[in-house]
């Protein structure tokens, strides 16, 4: 029988692309899709593939999709986002949200022992090891979405821990890449949205610029594979052919290697670490002719820093960077602050909230809201920062 799946962020570029790939499947059942406001968009695919249940996180989008669309049942706001998460009977949910917004359904899904392909990093950034505990209760996967997690993900498959020396997650370097500090003065959105590799969602855009995405993957690889920080590298790798390294115990090096494309990673974990047939271009080393390597610059990208610091503190402070980092690249985008004000606003932000205990999701509810609240504050102080 076809797995029944539910996409969480189907308007999104992970979401559509994982409804594309879906066509090409007999193995995948599609119960159920969700978006933030895009309620147009949601419905049009909600029709296209005889759903019957959708959700919007926006309550007004809600509302005028429910006028529109009188075949199904709309859910709205975060919990009408865990509504159709647990009463999908889905087998699988794809969490492709964007941002914090990610955490409720990701425990909602773990919580009712369903699977996760998990595209939202800011789940494990900010859930961490409540998330991890979570998914060993109930006997839930998480299967990575991202691409570099997916590559590891498929290096390290029946490998005993033991085997493992280092993992190393490559990055493009964003648009910025060869940038000195002094030069991303005066940054302005549209130069920073031109990533080179990537077409992607605006704030996951500039986190690229920022190289905070690679903070957050540290992250996320230290809790999807129980890798100590001081053992997880990134290497700046413009030609983002080499997705993912895994040095062994002894010295030898597996690498992940495939032209830059996303359905590779989605059709992985929809078909829980398999790989299928994808319509990808195969990779040819004589036509890639070379592949180069550079250290990141912690002095021109700051974030990166920031978060890799962040995780080794544990406790809420992941929480505190991801809200902050959301509040300044908000901000930003807006025209409210610098590009380098994002890691000003973090940086200021972590240090007037110290890393506290994580006993409950509770917790991390409670330092998301304050974390948000002093950023707003600090993106109004320093809205001078790094403007063009």
């Amino acid at each position: 029988m076809p797995r029944r799946l539910l996409i969480l962020g189907s308007t999104g570029s992970i979401g559509t692309q994982a409804l594309d790939l879906l066509t090409r499947s007999d193995d995948l059942e599609l119960v159920g899709l969700s978006a933030q406001s895009s309620w147009e968009p949601l419905v049009e695919q909600a029709r296209r593939f005889g759903v019957g249940r959708i959700a919007l996180a926006d309550p007004d989008a809600a509302g005028r999709a429910a006028e529109k669309w009188t075949e199904g049942e709309v859910l709205d706001g975060p919990e009408g986002l865990v509504e159709l998460v647990v009463g999908s009977g889905a087998d699988l949910v794809l969490n492709a949200l964007v941002g914090s917004a990610g955490l409720g359904p990701t425990v909602a899904t773990l919580g009712e022992g369903i699977d996760l392909a998990l595209a939202n990093k800011e789940s494990l950034v900010v859930g961490g090891e409540l998330v991890v505990q979570l998914a060993q209760a109930t006997g839930a996967q998480i299967l990575p979405v991202d691409s570099e997690h997916a590559a590891l993900h498929q290096l390290l498959a029946g490998r005993r821990a033991g085997e493992v020396d280092r993992l190393t997650i490559t990055a493009s370097g964003g648009p910025f890449r060869g940038h000195k500090r002094a030069d991303l003065e005066g940054v302005t959105v549209d130069q920073a949205l031109a990533h080179p590799t990537w077409a992607m969602g605006g704030k996951i855009t500039i986190d690229s610029a920022t190289l905070m995405n690679k903070g957050l993957e540290i992250m996320e690889a230290h809790h999807l594979f129980g890798t100590p920080y001081e053992r997880i590298d990134v290497v700046v790798h413009p030609q983002s052919i080499v997705h993912g390294l895994a040095v062994l115990a002894d010295g030898a090096a597996l690498a992940h290697l495939g032209h830059p494309d996303m359905r590779v990673a989605i059709s992985y974990a929809l078909h829980e670490g398999e790989s299928v047939d994808v319509p990808t271009r195969s990779l040819s080393l004589a036509e890639v002719a070379s592949l180069t390597f550079e250290e990141a610059d912690h002095d021109a990208f700051p974030c990166l820093r920031l978060a890799r610091e962040a995780g080794v503190a544990g406790g809420t402070a992941p929480c505190v960077l991801n809200a902050a980092n959301e509040v300044a690249v908000h901000a930003f985008l807006g025209g409210r602050l610098g590009f380098l004000g994002i890691p000003a606003v973090i940086e200021a932000t972590l240090e007037r909230l110290p890393a506290g205990p994580v006993r409950a999701f509770e917790s991390l509810i409670e330092a998301d809201r304050e974390a948000r609240d002093v950023a707003g504050e600090l993106a109004r102080e320093l809205a001078g920062v790094g403007a063009p």
